[in-house]
């Protein structure tokens, strides 16, 4: 850690140069959408104008968030194969994505989640039990990205210091909350674009030297890495980390099962489908982003291995306990190593894309959760639908104000986490309260208020009282209180019992329910989201 932060300090002035070029560039993207915002639409789904390959990439740029870049890369570093099982979850998570959600989605609603399963519900408990579960979502998502630039940036800077770290947050926060108030869905969007190249772009320039490095020879990388884990062919297998007991093996199927159900219920992704003209470029989205986080979670494996074989485990262990440092880490050696000024380039470059990736992310985040509040919660039950859609507007922009500053509170005592990790939690909260709504509003002809509401809050609080109970939060070195021991509840991840809560508590719901539900507005739902006839 000293050797890394002593080199980012030598060359303080490149790293910050590179951070205020892509800080200015962002924010002039920003301010020059936001001025072409002039209603609801624009604000929150950019009008509706962008392409199914535009929206491809900015979905890619909302995805492959901090945990991506460098949560999985540090798994990977740390813990090998078993640390892969995030990239293999969160690409395979698209199928479910494009296969269920997408197209429906979009035909369905119109800015948010709510707005299909208010469709043929009562709007007002309907309405308030998304938009709760929306802000909760993003809030543990907002986390992850928080505790990345912490990192990140304080490393970087050659700054230390529980006040340093904080500062650096407090400075993302704000900018997050800046993007969102001025540039809405247009500015974000843009800015998810020009993040998704720059970090394809970081990712496979690393990636090319990593195999260079190895005669363009996977095998060789990976004998390299397991021989320099000290964990040798075990490294390479499956069960360094989940595989020791009973309880780690379940931990690993409650991670996969979060992974693989949660992208297809996140408020952040959900909304991008609304960004575009028609369902045909829905899908074509939601295809080019299959592609583009594909190619990505690929050149993981050659970041995480590189970094494992290159840096060392006891290396990066001794800058982020939980590996997130292990990407920039990596781009310095690749560069030439601490004190060059070819390491200070690659890794002020690579930290800089890092960088991009995190503001990118927290501010589709901040977006979601800010236009949730606005149109469900505040539109919908406290005015009852008689808010204009100025006023609409001016309070998203007050609940991002509000939103920013709550994550940024909570990232304050989360930095031991890694930011996979964190956002597989998150991943697991979306499976449990919102993808069961959405799939029982969607294709159950029987499904109630009662039952929608019953799945949302079910989910979501099993969900969260299981995290709270979890040693993600006590009783381990790396919990968010490491010196107390209130947890119960053996894994990790949740999502292994509270996705089926959500599911079983939307069906009792349902069947308890003394509602009938309307035979008719089912069948327009129905209609409706498989042609888009009377769509938007």
């Amino acid at each position: 850690m000293t050797e890394l932060a002593s080199s980012a300090t030598e060359h303080r002035g490149l790293t910050m140069a590179l951070f205020g070029v892509f800080v200015l560039a962002t924010l002039v993207i920003t301010v020059w959408a936001g001025r072409q915002n002039r209603s609801a639409a624009d604000f929150y789904a950019g009008g509706r104008g962008f392409t199914g390959f535009q929206n491809g990439l900015a979905i890619s740029g909302d995805y492959m968030s901090a945990a991506s870049f460098l949560g999985i890369a540090g798994a990977i570093a740390l813990s090998g194969y078993d640390g892969f099982l995030y990239s293999i979850g969160f690409l395979v998570a698209w199928l479910v994505a494009l296969l269920l959600i997408a197209e429906p989605l979009r035909n369905s609603g119109r800015f948010t989640m709510a707005d299909v399963l208010a469709f043929r519900m009562r709007q007002r408990p309907v309405r308030t039990a998304a938009g709760v579960s929306t802000i909760v979502v993003s809030i543990f998502y907002l986390l992850a990205q928080m505790v990345g630039a912490g990192t990140l940036v304080t490393l970087l800077l050659g700054v230390s210091g529980d006040a340093a770290r904080r500062w650096t947050v407090v400075a993302v926060g704000a900018l997050m909350v800046v993007y969102v108030v001025i540039g809405g869905m247009k500015g974000t969007t843009w800015v998810q674009i020009v993040k998704a190249v720059l970090l394809i772009a970081g990712a496979g320039l690393m990636t090319v030297l990593v195999l260079a490095k190895y005669h363009f020879n996977p095998s060789e990388l990976l004998g390299a890495a397991a021989s320099a884990s000290g964990k040798g062919e075990a490294f390479l297998e499956p069960g360094l980390k989940y595989g020791a007991t009973n309880t780690s093996k379940l931990d690993f199927i409650s991670l996969g099962i979060a992974l693989v159900l949660g992208t297809a219920g996140l408020p952040h992704i959900l909304v991008r489908f609304y960004t575009v003209p028609t369902a045909k470029a829905a899908r074509k989205s939601v295809l080019w982003a299959i592609g583009i986080i594909g190619v990505f979670y690929l050149m993981t494996l050659a970041l995480g291995f590189g970094a494992a074989a290159l840096v060392g485990s006891k290396e990066i262990k001794a800058a982020s306990a939980s590996g997130n440092t292990a990407a920039p880490q990596l781009a310095e050696v690749l560069g030439g190593g601490a004190g060059t000024t070819g390491g200070a380039i690659m890794l002020a470059v690579i930290s800089a894309v890092a960088f991009a990736t995190i503001l990118a992310v927290v501010a589709g985040l901040t977006l979601a959760s800010s236009a949730s509040f606005a149109h469900d919660i505040y539109a919908n039950v406290i005015r009852r639908g008689r808010a204009t859609e100025k006023e609409e507007v001016r309070s998203a922009k007050w609940a991002a104000v509000v939103i920013g500053a709550v994550a940024i509170v909570l990232s304050l005592y989360a930095d031991k986490l890694n930011a996979a990790a964190l956002v597989a939690l998150a991943f697991a909260v979306a499976a449990s309260a919102n993808l069961p709504t959405l799939l029982y509003s969607l294709f159950w002809k029987r499904f109630t208020t009662a039952g929608a509401v019953s799945s949302v809050y079910a989910g979501l609080i099993t969900s969260v009282v299981l995290v709270v109970f979890s040693p993600v939060v006590s009783g381990a070195k790396t919990s968010l209180f490491p010196d107390s021991d209130f947890h119960w509840f053996p894994l990790e991840n949740p999502g292994l019992v509270s996705i089926p809560v959500g599911f079983l508590a939307g069906w009792i719901g349902t069947l308890l329910s003394r509602q009938q539900p309307d035979p008719a507005k089912y069948a327009e739902l129905e209609v409706r989201s498989l042609t888009g006839l009377g769509a938007h």
